[in-house]
């Protein structure tokens, strides 16, 4: 007698012969026996030549069909169990997530047959079964008999050479266990069927050859194997599952878990959530930083000033964070950072002109800054008094600031810019709602500048005479038509004998010069609201060609003739360096070249070209002779961009941390799910899955939940936009802040994807390495 051990000499070890075997010798210690049922002719006859001429054979050699398996990898003995092999198990071992014609088609899927022929060879074969009533059931809606049944057609749906039944009955009554035996000893009449039992009375009734084994040993062999002619060697057709096959298995079983399945995507979105809402505030922010640069470039133009700061960075290189601490008692003079990136633009009437030659369909609006006081009489209560267009308190030491700041920024000034080109349209008509009055039709027109609430600077209205007090209303008619006196220095300023120039005391004598002129308030002007340039401050507004006027008459003065011909103050006889006389001149009104120009782009776009413009003058010349601008547009936006940016990624790598997490449970998800379905594993190693196969199974199931989390994640991050827009617009204003790209949508539905696969495949490996006997015993 041939012991258990030495049979297992003679098999492949992991073959589905041995694993049969072995399995019911251990279950089994008492007295087993291997039946056979059907005839031993041409082509049915492999198992009987496995056991019953195992002596004919060297240790480790198994010959099928005539083919040695001593070469056999895994994907060989899959191939055959596929090709070959249909097996019938006691428990049925039915997937129970699959309805029935899935479970008869499951090992056609491996052999590439396609769907059509699939779906008619699993009908067929639940048509000879006797179950063409319950075709489109689950494994759970029939009885016991029936659920043998399903897996006797799933053995035979595939075609195979042998039929192996591990305790086909052991599960059944006894009438139906009598229904199972005459199907499968009808099918004995066409194909080989190996029958393991325990019961001697259902081999003996049933079997064509009986081998009976008892303690692991054959005891006796009904009709022991006689060798015969080796057939041609025969040719394995490879298993292989394709990736929509197991996709339809890991959905079928995903979808019978609902609630976990859901539960399971939303706990894995919220890390894609969370860098969706991310991405769309960004994004939004981003946006609307980039609509208010565009909107705002009037407000922030390309400003160019007589003193500017030079951003080049090689004026910080020599400046150290952090200090040597030399021992040595001695101080080293330098020159500051900021003196150092100070400088001067030489900025004459040949430049002037270059700018006014800007193409006005780039940019058509030029405003200037101009140091040139303005002396302003008005007649109060029957007296002439001094009055000024000014914003500033008597008392203030911050309105020099403010003017100095508006000079600066092209924002908040009193001079309105003038155009390039008239055919273009008009600053104060586009912009500027009129109000009460008229528009200016000259120089001598000046207006007054009120805010969205028709409110203006009350020193404003005070600077020029007018008892008002905080809060006041003060009709429109009261101030459209009113007229100040603008008195030149030859008749403002009078000569001292010792030639010194005072202001004339005898405001009289001045205010009824002839050479005097009349300067009127036209009209009273509001923003208007589709309007981005929004340049005056509320207060007196007036043309540059006015100050160019006085410039042009004062500057032939005798006190700015006498100023230009002494080093001292004309007027205090203070000592004057050159810097300082020539903001004297300039106050004076001698200097018809501007302290500061202001350039306002059209639109966007045409920025970068007026840049480009600008830049052209400075070519060729050196550092001394360049005139710079500065944009401070563009460096708000670098500088916020920069920071919403760092914000960002900031924000996203702390929502990574959650995708991570994501990653570990789906992993451990995976593994409960190779634990739920590790009876499935073994029947699909038994039909002839690969290893891949298995993996490929479960990387389904985890692509699956991988595109639900991160569809999930970002369909509720686009709802959440609502909410947070509606919160951002209560607070700030700001209309449409977060905004969902599509396409960043997309890209996060991907990397959950790959994400999920990845913390998956480690479970899904340790599945496919499942030993297929072990996983169909599995509880």
């Amino acid at each position: 007698m041939l012991e258990l051990k030495d049979i297992k000499k003679h098999y492949k070890v992991g073959s589905t012969t041995t694993k049969a075997l072995d399995g019911v010798s251990v279950a089994f210690r008492k007295q087993e026996f291997v039946a056979i049922l059907g005839p031993s002719g041409s082509g049915k006859t492999t198992m009987l030549n496995v056991i019953g001429g195992l002596d004919k054979y060297d240790s480790g050699d198994m010959v099928i069909n005539g083919k040695s398996t001593k070469t056999f990898k895994d994907r060989d003995w899959d191939a055959y169990r596929n090709n070959s092999i249909g097996f019938i198990f006691q428990s049925y071992n039915l997937i129970s997530h699959q309805g029935i014609i899935d479970n008869v088609e499951l090992g056609m899927t491996l052999s590439g047959i396609s769907k059509a022929e699939r779906r008619a060879k699993a009908e067929d074969a639940l048509q000879r079964v006797g179950l063409g009533d319950h075709m489109n059931k689950k494994p759970n809606q029939l009885s016991g008999g029936q659920m043998q049944r399903v897996a006797i057609a799933r053995a035979l749906a595939n075609d195979p050479d042998i039929l192996l039944c591990d305790e086909p009955t052991g599960a059944l009554d006894s009438e139906t266990s009598i229904q199972i035996m005459e199907l499968i000893q009808e099918l004995s009449k066409e194909k080989l069927v190996v029958m393991v039992t325990h019961n001697p009375e259902l081999a003996h009734q049933y079997a064509d050859r009986i081998i009976e084994f008892s303690d692991g040993r054959i005891q006796t062999d009904s009709h022991p194997h006689i060798e015969g002619k080796k057939k041609d060697e025969f040719n394995l057709k490879h298993t292989k599952m394709k990736f929509t096959t197991a996709l339809r298995l890991s959905f079928n079983n995903i979808r019978t878990k609902k609630g976990r399945t859901f539960l399971t995507s939303f706990a894995s979105s919220i890390g894609i959530i969370g860098i969706a809402i991310v991405l769309s505030l960004s994004t939004g922010f981003q946006k609307q930083i980039d609509k208010t640069q565009s909107e705002t470039l009037s407000q922030f133009p390309i400003t160019i000033s007589q003193v500017t700061t030079d951003q080049d960075p090689t004026n910080f290189e020599n400046r150290s964070t952090k200090g040597s601490f030399p021992t040595e008692k001695e101080v080293t003079a330098k020159i500051s950072d900021a003196d150092r990136a100070q400088h001067t633009n030489k900025l004459d009437q040949d430049y002037v002109d270059y700018i006014e030659d800007i193409d006005p369909t780039l940019s058509n609006n030029i405003g200037y800054t101009r140091l040139v006081n303005m002396n302003l009489l008005r007649e109060i209560d029957g007296k002439p008094e001094m009055v000024k267009f000014s914003n500033d308190a008597a008392d203030s030491q911050t309105g020099s600031m403010m003017s100095m700041m508006a000079a600066q920024t092209g924002v908040g000034v009193s001079s309105f810019p003038q155009q390039l080109d008239d055919s273009q349209g008009n600053f104060l008509k586009d912009n500027y709602s009129l109000l009460e009055g008229n528009y200016p039709e000259n120089a001598n027109d000046v207006v007054l500048i009120v805010d969205n609430n028709n409110t203006t600077n009350l020193n404003a209205l005070k600077n020029l005479g007018f008892d008002v007090k905080e809060g006041e209303k003060i009709p429109f008619s009261e101030i459209v038509g009113t007229t100040v006196t603008l008195a030149y220095n030859d008749a403002f300023y009078t000569e001292l004998p010792t030639g010194n120039f005072i202001p004339n005391q005898d405001l009289e004598a001045v205010y009824n010069n002839s050479a005097n002129e009349e300067l009127t308030i036209a009209g009273v002007l509001r923003i208007k609201d589709s309007s981005t340039m929004d340049l005056l401050a509320p207060g007196i507004a007036y043309s540059d060609a006015l100050a160019q006027k006085i410039i042009e008459k004062n500057s032939a003065s005798a006190i700015v003739k006498a100023q230009e011909d002494s080093t001292t103050n004309v007027m205090t006889n203070e000592q004057l360096d050159t810097a300082a006389k020539d903001n004297f001149l300039n106050y004076l009104g001698a200097s018809a070249t501007p302290y500061s120009i202001m350039i306002y782009p059209n639109d966007f776009k045409s920025k970068d070209q007026v840049l480009d413009y600008l830049d052209a003058y400075n070519k060729g010349k050196s550092k001394a002779d360049k005139i710079i601008y500065s944009d401070l547009a563009g460096t708000m936006t670098q500088l916020t961009g920069g920071l919403m940016d760092a914000i960002t990624y900031v924000l996203i790598a702390f929502a990574g941390i959650s995708l991570v997490t994501s990653m570990i449970m789906i992993g451990i998800i995976t593994y409960t799910s190779v634990l739920e379905r590790t009876k499935e594993i073994g029947v699909l190693k038994a039909l002839g899955a690969r290893k891949k196969d298995i993996t490929r199974v479960f990387d389904a199931e985890t692509a699956i939940l991988g595109v639900a989390s991160g569809a999930l994640g970002v369909a509720i991050a686009y709802l959440a936009t609502f909410p947070i827009n509606a919160l951002l617009y209560n607070l700030t204003e700001l209309e449409n802040v977060a905004t969902l790209n599509p396409v960043h949508g997309l890209i996060l539905i991907v990397i959950s994807t790959i994400l999920t696969m990845i913390g998956g495949h480690i479970p899904a490996r340790m599945a496919a390495k499942k030993d297929a006997a072990i996983a169909l015993r599995a509880d």
